[in-house]
């Protein structure tokens, strides 16, 4: 009695394996180009998540980062401010200092957002009008030359 045969990976059958490109029909050499395309493109995807995913990962721990660095920033000003009201202390009653140091805060802060505010104004709405204008006529050109 005899083994059916199978075969193993040093004596794969002619079936499974592509032909040589110097004997493959061109169907054949089409259909394996096809096959390393998908491929490709398949693993070209794989990778390009993989980095985005890496990325991301990096991304939101500096973000944590930032936010990190901002609140001790924050905190600094704060001492900042505190010391500004306790160095007038001593020249002025505590509350005369602590209403001077908070006036100056707020003309900073009505300042910032006066500033802020024509900043919004000229950037809204959030719209590339000059890129959609742009590609509007490069349509219209598009359209002329084809007219002719």
């Amino acid at each position: 009695m005899t083994a059916p045969h199978t075969p193993n990976a040093v004596g794969a059958s002619r079936a499974d394996q592509p032909p040589e490109p110097e004997n493959a029909s061109t169907g054949q050499l089409i259909g394996q180009l096809t096959e390393q395309i998908s491929r490709l493109v398949r693993d070209e995807a794989r990778l390009a998540q993989a980095e985005v995913t890496q990325k991301a990962k990096r991304l939101g721990v500096g973000a944590g980062l930032f936010g990190g660095a901002g609140l001790f920033a924050f905190l600094g000003l704060a001492v900042l401010v505190a010391t500004a009201v306790l160095a007038l202390d001593l020249v002025l009653p505590a509350w005369l200092a602590a209403l001077i140091v908070a006036v100056v805060l707020f003309v900073i802060a009505g300042v910032l957002a006066l500033i802020g505010k024509k900043d919004v104004s000229q950037g809204s709405p959030p719209v590339p009008t000059d890129t959609i204008s742009s590609v509007k006529a490069d349509i219209a050109t598009v359209k002329e030359s084809a007219r002719r």
